[in-house]
C-alpha cells in the first residue's frame, strides 16, 4: 500500500489519528501543523503548513496518498495543487465548503470564548470523540487561539482542486456543515468522486477510522 500521510483538523494535532494508527497496513505520517501540537506558539501560515505536510510526504518516501480532514483537508488540497508530482491522491474530510463572511465572523467570536475557556473545550471532544482518539488529543493540546489565523491565511480550495489532476474523493459526514459546498468542489475536481456517510457529522474521520482507512485505501489503488 502507498504511504498515507494524515493531516489533522483545526485546534488539533496529529495526535488525533489513533485509529488510523492502529489500523494502518503500510507507511503513515501524521505531522502537526504550524501552530498546533507540538508547535504550539508557531504562527499558522498557509505557506509553513504546506510545508509541513511537504516534509511528511518526503519522510515516507517522496510521494503519498493525502488525507485532510477540516483544515487539513484545505491543507492537503493546497499541497496538491502546489506538489502534485508528489502527491499521489487526495481524501478530503469535512472540506467541502468557501466559509462564507458570516461563518468566519462566527469562528472569530467562537475562537474567544475556547482560548477563554479554562479546558480550551477539551469537553466538547471527550462528547463526540471516542476516548482512544479524545485523550490523546487532548493530552497534545488544544490550540484555540490558532483560528483567528487560519481564517486569514487565504485559502482558494476551489481553483486548487482545478489545478489538481489526480484523484480525489470528497469524504464528508451527513450532517457536517462543511458539505453545503460539495458540488461545487466535486466539480472543480479533474477526477472527483463524492461520499457521504449517513450518521455522521464533521468529525467523521476520528468517529469513523474504518471508513477514513478504506478511502485511504481505495485512492491509492
Amino acid at each position: 500500500m502507498l504511504p498515507v500521510v494524515f493531516v489533522h483538523g483545526i485546534r488539533l494535532s496529529g495526535a488525533c489519528w489513533q485509529q488510523q494508527k492502529r489500523l494502518a497496513r503500510g507507511r503513515i505520517a501524521t505531522p502537526d501543523l504550524p501552530g498546533h501540537g507540538t508547535r504550539r506558539g508557531e504562527r499558522f501560515t498557509l505557506d509553513g503548513a504546506v510545508d509541513a505536510v511537504a516534509d511528511a510526504i518526503d519522510e515516507v518516501g517522496g510521494r503519498a496518498v493525502l488525507v485532510g480532514h477540516s483544515l487539513g483537508g484545505y491543507v492537503s488540497i493546497a499541497t496538491a495543487a502546489r506538489h502534485p508530482e508528489r502527491v499521489v491522491s487526495l481524501v478530503g474530510a469535512g472540506c467541502s465548503l468557501v466559509p462564507s463572511p458570516i461563518l468566519r465572523g462566527g469562528f472569530r467570536f467562537a475562537s474567544r470564548g475556547l482560548a477563554a475557556a479554562a479546558d480550551d473545550g477539551a469537553w466538547l471532544l471527550r462528547r463526540v470523540l471516542p476516548a482512544e482518539v479524545a485523550e490523546p488529543t487532548i493530552a497534545a493540546g488544544i490550540a484555540s487561539e490558532v483560528i483567528p489565523d487560519v481564517l486569514a491565511a487565504g485559502m482558494d480550495p476551489l481553483a486548487d482542486l482545478a489545478r489538481y489532476p489526480g484523484r480525489v474523493l470528497l469524504l464528508n459526514g451527513r450532517h457536517d456543515h462543511f458539505r453545503l459546498g460539495e458540488r461545487r468542489f466535486l466539480a472543480a475536481c479533474q477526477d472527483g468522486a463524492l461520499q457521504i456517510v449517513p450518521g455522521a457529522g464533521h468529525y467523521l474521520p476520528l468517529t469513523h477510522g474504518e471508513i477514513c482507512a478504506r478511502a485511504a485505501a481505495l485512492v491509492s489503488g
